[in-house]
């Protein structure tokens, strides 16, 4: 241990986690009946089949904190010197519902239930809404609601919905929701589509190890190469995981996009107003959940720029203490890491 873990700001910054998930019981009843229906997808049935049934010592960790937020979630903050929590309902959130009658149910109670726990610790616990992607116009009107009634500060949409992407023009109501609302947009990873998994599962690559990284990145790039920010140029999305691994790429990512418009080989490629480069510094938000590693949060900085990239701790999928004490040695700029720890997020979500 090379330092006490204390909140309150004695390192001259507090830290704020921006991508900390919860559960319902509601939630993880509705995934588990799926999946033993047999009508979940592979890889619901990889991540859920586990994470709901396996007796371990982590799943069981998991699943009890996912559904507490209160005393041993403040209690694990307070152990780890967290000051504040932004709070979403955990992955696969509403998208593996086929019913969608039931997904609405599940995400409005869920909203209600985190708002009802953010007022009871509002030092501390922030709210992401849960919507229901399967009836877009109906989770443009729950966006409204949750940020002019319940107080909340950005919306989690968890990759696709039966593998259909955001960038789809049936999903448009979600986005001009977020972007008049000024909501930031997180997209968060879940199991892959049936049409994508490949044998990933056989493999074990197909969650958080590399096969969520690789479906994010692939719906954050749609997003990126079809016109939705040039259409709402004020719309921030947020990704998470080291920007879902993009950042890295940006340079080849934006030479073969304009080469691929240059071609004419795609419809669906149009010629943008700006290239990748622009977008990733005025409309893509980075955290570094699950990855405190100086590398990429130093390449995220240097690529989006140090107002555009936020601590987070992925809790309680990844509780490692040691961790924050990693990220509070960063070998940034003092100014560069109270952004980083906490006053990006203040700025990003309102907070």
């Amino acid at each position: 241990m090379t330092h006490e873990l204390k909140t309150g700001g004695d390192r001259g910054y507090l830290r704020i986690a921006t991508e900390e998930a919860f559960a319902t019981q509601e939630q993880l009843d509705a995934i588990l009946r799926l999946v033993k229906e047999g009508r979940a997808d592979k890889g619901t049935v990889s991540l859920w089949g586990f994470y709901g049934t396996a007796q371990t010592e982590r799943t069981n960790f998991i699943r009890e904190r996912l559904l507490d937020v209160g005393e041993l979630r403040l209690q694990a903050m307070d152990d780890a010197g967290i000051d504040k929590a932004v709070l979403a309902l955990t992955s696969p959130g509403t998208q593996s519902m086929f019913d969608a009658e039931e997904a609405k149910r599940i995400a409005r109670n869920a909203n209600d239930f985190l708002k009802e726990r953010c007022e009871a610790h509002p030092d501390r616990f922030y709210g992401m809404a849960a919507v229901a992607p399967i009836d877009p116009e109906w989770s443009a009107q729950e966006l409204r609601r949750a940020k002019e009634e319940l107080g909340f500060h950005g919306v989690q949409i968890n990759s696709h919905t039966h593998g259909h992407y955001l960038d789809e023009e049936q999903f448009d109501p979600i986005l001009r929701a977020c972007a008049d609302l000024d909501l930031p947009l997180y997209i968060h990873p879940q199991g892959l589509p049936d049409s994508m998994i490949g044998d990933m599962a056989g493999a074990g690559l197909d969650g958080a190890v590399f096969g969520f990284a690789v479906e994010t990145s692939y719906h954050a790039m749609r997003l990126l190469t079809t016109g939705v920010f040039d259409r709402y140029p004020n719309l921030q999305l947020m990704l998470g995981h080291g920007c879902e691994g993009l950042p890295y790429m940006l340079y080849r990512l934006d030479y073969m996009h304009k080469a691929g418009i240059r071609s004419q080989r795609y419809e669906r490629l149009k010629p943008l107003q700006h290239d990748l480069f622009h977008y990733f510094r005025t409309n893509v938000l980075a955290t570094n959940s699950g990855l405190p590693f100086g590398p990429a949060i130093k390449t995220m900085i240097e690529v989006m720029g140090e107002d555009r990239v936020m601590y987070a701790m992925d809790y309680p999928y990844q509780y490692l203490p040691d961790e924050v004490r990693t990220m509070d040695e960063l070998d940034i700029t003092p100014e560069q890491k109270k952004k980083f720890f906490q006053t990006n997020a203040e700025r990003w979500f309102k907070l």
